[in-house]
């Protein structure tokens, strides 16, 4: 690997976990939204990350001798919450329904707290090793003095 294979594997993981970030504070922020417009509560919504392949073929990564090795990360997709809604009684509510239920987003404050502080480390880890990777290419033009 070498030192911009490095610093795109760090710049990749920044932004995956941007991202990440994004999508919980969307979550946060929605935790009581009860109508969207696609209709109904809101769904929580989270990334699936995926590898990133060196290049772009089998042949390539074979002559270049660098096999089982990644760039980085890519966000494959964003998947919506399938669980159902948590169903609250509160007939005075303007979405109740006949019996007085209110659906509401399936969230756990908890579980999207500790989500966002791994989001967060993780994006301080990428911040560290881009940091290493600046500082050992500085090093090595030195030695050249």
């Amino acid at each position: 690997m070498d030192f911009f294979d490095a610093i795109q594997a760090s710049a990749s993981g920044l932004s995956a976990q941007r991202l990440r970030m994004n999508l919980i504070s969307a979550n946060l922020a929605n935790i009581k939204t009860t109508r969207t417009p696609e209709g109904g509560p809101y769904r929580r919504r989270e990334a699936v990350f995926a590898a990133r392949p060196v290049a772009a073929s089998f042949k390539e990564v074979l002559s270049n001798r660098r096999k089982n090795m990644m760039a980085g990360v890519e966000v494959d997709r964003i998947v919506e919450d399938s669980n159902p809604p948590v169903m609250k009684y509160d007939p005075g509510h303007p979405d109740a329904d006949s019996n007085g239920y209110v659906a509401m987003p399936n969230i756990n404050l908890m579980e999207e707290m500790v989500n966002m502080i791994s989001a967060s480390r993780s994006y301080e880890a990428n911040v560290i090793a881009l940091k290493a990777s600046k500082e050992m290419a500085l090093k090595a033009l030195e030695i050249g003095k």
